[in-house]
C-alpha cells in the first residue's frame, strides 16, 4: 500500500525546505504518515494481513525514530512537525 505519485509530490511540496526535497526529516515523516495512514485502512477491512501489519509497524517505527531526531536537533521543528500532522492530542 503506497501512496500516488501526485500525493507524494503535495506532501513534498507542502513539507519540504525547497523544491524536490526529499531527504528531510519533516518530508519523510510525512510521507510515512500518509502511507500509515492508508494502511491504517487497508488494515479495517483485512484484519488478517499480517505480514502487511508487520510493514506498518517498521513504519511506525521509522517514523518514530525519524520524530526523535528531530526533536533532539531542534525542539521547535518538532513540536510545529507534530501539530502540522496532526500526531498528538
Amino acid at each position: 500500500m503506497s501512496i500516488t505519485a501526485e500525493d507524494k509530490a503535495r506532501v513534498m511540496k507542502e513539507y519540504g525546505t525547497k523544491e524536490g526535497d526529499t531527504g528531510s526529516p519533516e518530508v519523510q515523516v510525512a510521507i510515512l504518515s500518509s502511507r500509515i495512514a492508508t494502511l491504517t485502512e487497508h488494515f479495517k477491512t483485512h484484519k488478517k494481513d499480517n505480514h502487511g501489519r508487520r510493514g506498518l509497524l517498521k513504519m511506525v517505527a521509522t517514523r518514530r525514530k525519524l520524530l526523535d531526531y528531530v526533536k533532539g536537533k531542534d525542539e521547535a521543528r518538532y513540536q510545529d512537525l507534530i501539530k502540522r500532522l496532526g500526531l498528538r492530542r
